[in-house]
């Protein structure tokens, strides 16, 4: 069914109020206000760069900004801080509908979060290891209490300790505080950065090493030994042998008197100089006197190494010589020392 249209009625007239000078006053205010909130986000929204959610993010100091977080953020917002960073070296995350409510209250609109739900910041840090924080403490045990820092090693307590720093702390670490005992030798201090501005307690064992020499590779009896067969390592004092070795400029070319095993420590009596002189060889018998030098073969009785003495046989007159190794194959024989005669004083009767 439809129904009939009834005409309008005439309403009463409207009495009209005039308004006051205050509200006209806060109305043009506010006007103003919402002009100016539409000029000034017209341009951000209308940008030409567009507006993306950061990926991983790597923070360096203690906030995060707006530029650290929305790519193609204006130059004049992007240093707005905005949420603070994690601890040094510790990662955080922040959901993006966080991000995009803390940039549309700064007038940035359509931000692009390409899928991700929450961003992931890792707060950089600079990481003093072991190493710095043991030559930070041999440094202070050479200056203040006479150690020398080459031959000492630091055992540190706990599992590989680290200082946390921020990045622009790059100077060099410091032990302050150090404190040594000598009978228990456990040496404690304060590993620093800058003028204490971050810090770390450690503690350990301070223990006197020697450099040694090791066998890089197995020998055998008799084998010679090259300069790249060895290796120069530090090894606790206490843990290696008193007559260990440690020059290898002295043991390359000498040969080993038994079997000596890879990684093994040498000892005085693991090498020895090649004989330069084989039993039953023939050698050059030299013989020398102020005036005099003459030369005759012979054969060797037994082995020798340089400077050693052995005992030699004349080929010509079949007589045992005793000589001394001077070279390869050469032997050197010394006149016998003349008898002086004694003098014998009788008593006179």
């Amino acid at each position: 069914m439809t129904h009939a249209l009834r005409p309008l009625r005439r309403s009463a007239p409207l009495a009209v109020t005039p308004l006051s000078r205050g509200v006209i006053g806060r109305t043009l205010v506010a006007l103003a206000a919402f002009v100016a909130m539409a000029l000034f986000a017209l341009p951000l929204m209308a940008a030409g760069n567009p507006l993306r959610l950061r990926g991983d993010v790597t923070a360096r100091g203690d906030t995060l900004s707006l530029g650290d977080l929305v790519e193609g953020a204006p130059v004049e917002l992007a240093n707005r801080p905005l949420f603070r960073a994690p601890a040094l070296g510790a990662v955080g995350t922040i959901q993006a509908r966080r991000i995009v409510e803390a940039a549309a209250g700064l007038g940035l609109t359509g931000i692009e979060s390409g899928g991700r739900v929450q961003v992931t910041v890792q707060r950089a840090a600079r990481r003093v290891g072991p190493p710095e924080i043991e030559a930070a403490l041999k440094r202070a045990l050479e200056t203040g209490y006479g150690l020398d820092a080459k031959s000492v090693s630091v055992r540190l307590d706990g599992e590989a300790p680290v200082l946390l720093a921020p990045l622009d702390l790059d100077g060099q670490a410091a032990a302050v505080d150090v404190t040594y005992d000598p009978r228990s030798r456990r040496v404690a201090g304060l590993i620093v950065l800058g003028e204490r501005q971050a810090s770390l307690r450690v503690g350990g064992v301070a223990v006197e090493t020697r450099e040694v020499a090791v066998l890089t590779r197995s020998l055998n009896r008799g084998e010679a030994i090259a300069g790249a067969d060895l290796t120069i390592e530090r090894r606790p004092r206490d843990a290696v042998p008193s007559d260990a070795q440690g020059a290898p400029g002295l043991i390359a070319g000498q040969v080993a008197q038994r079997s000596l095993s890879a990684g093994s420590v040498l000892r005085s009596g693991d090498v020895a100089p090649p004989d330069l002189v084989a039993r039953g060889e023939s050698v050059n018998i030299v013989f020398e006197t102020p005036g005099v030098s003459l030369s005759m073969r012979g054969i060797a009785n037994e082995n020798g190494r340089l400077g050693a003495s052995v005992s030699v046989t004349n080929s010509a007159s079949k007589k045992v010589l005793q000589a001394v190794v001077v070279g390869p194959g050469r032997v050197s024989v010394s006149p016998a020392p003349q008898l002086q005669p004694v003098l014998q004083a009788s008593a006179a009767p």
